[in-house]
C-alpha cells in the first residue's frame, strides 16, 4: 500500500485523505501548516481533546458549530464561562455534548491565560517544544514522540486536561510543529517552504503564516 492517493487533480496527497472528500481542503490548505495564532493554537487543542474516542472527521464537520458556541474560542471569554454555559453546552446539539470535554475546555481557556502571563503567548509556549528534523519519526509511523510526551508532560504540570501525548502529537502534526506529510504527497514541499519561512515567536525578519 502507498502512503499517498490521487487528489482530486490526480495530484498525490496523504493516504487519510481517503477518508473523507472534505479531507482534501483540509489537508491542502491547513494541515501542517505552521500557526502563530493563538486563538488558534487554543481552538486545535481544544477540538483534539473532544475528538478523544471518535473520529476528526465527525469534529470537522463540527468545526463551525464549536466556533459558534465557544465564542470563537476566544479563550480570555472562554475562562470565564459559568455552570450556566456548561448547560448551554450541554444542550447545544451541533457539538459534541460531553460534559468532562465541555468542562476541560473551560479549564484549559483558564491555564491559557495563565501560560501567556508567564510565557507571553501561546504560541512561545507551543513552539518551545518544536522538535528538530532529526528527531522525527518517518512521517505518519508514529502516534507520539518525545516531543509530544514532553509538552504533554508540561501541560498537565500547568493543570490541562485531556492533553495526553497522542492528543498532542496530533495537535503538533495540524498545526506545523512537525511535516508529517507522507514523502510523495504534493503539499509536503509546500508545508517545507512555509517552515522555513515561518518567524518562530521570538525571532526576526521572515515570514510568518498564522
Amino acid at each position: 500500500m502507498t502512503d499517498t492517493v490521487p487528489g482530486p487533480d490526480g495530484q498525490p496527497r496523504c493516504r487519510w485523505c481517503a477518508a473523507a472528500p472534505e479531507f482534501f481542503a483540509y489537508h491542502d490548505t491547513e494541515w501542517g501548516f505552521p500557526v502563530s495564532d493563538d486563538v488558534r493554537l487554543f481552538e486545535k487543542l481544544c477540538l483534539e481533546g473532544f475528538q478523544s474516542g471518535l473520529s476528526w472527521r465527525t469534529i470537522l464537520a463540527k468545526r463551525e458549530n464549536f466556533r459558534a458556541a465557544f465564542h470563537g474560542f476566544d479563550y480570555h471569554r472562554v475562562a470565564r464561562y459559568t455552570g450556566r454555559d456548561v448547560d448551554r453546552l450541554l444542550n447545544d446539539a451541533g457539538i459534541v455534548r460531553h460534559r468532562g470535554k465541555i468542562e476541560a475546555a473551560i479549564n484549559n481557556a483558564q491555564r491559557a491565560r495563565e501560560l501567556v502571563d508567564e510565557h507571553g503567548s501561546l504560541a512561545a509556549f507551543f513552539w518551545g517544544f518544536e522538535p528538530p528534523t532529526h528527531a522525527l519519526a518517518a512521517p505518519q509511523t508514529a502516534s507520539q514522540s518525545a516531543a509530544s510526551v514532553a509538552l504533554s508532560k508540561a501541560l498537565k504540570k500547568q493543570g490541562w486536561q485531556f492533553v495526553g501525548p497522542t492528543t498532542v502529537y496530533a495537535f503538533m502534526q495540524a498545526m506545523g510543529l512537525i511535516n508529517d506529510h507522507a514523502e510523495g504527497c504534493v503539499t509536503r514541499a509546500e508545508v517545507a517552504r512555509v517552515r522555513r519561512d515561518f518567524v518562530r515567536p521570538g525571532q526576526a525578519g521572515g515570514v510568518s503564516r498564522s
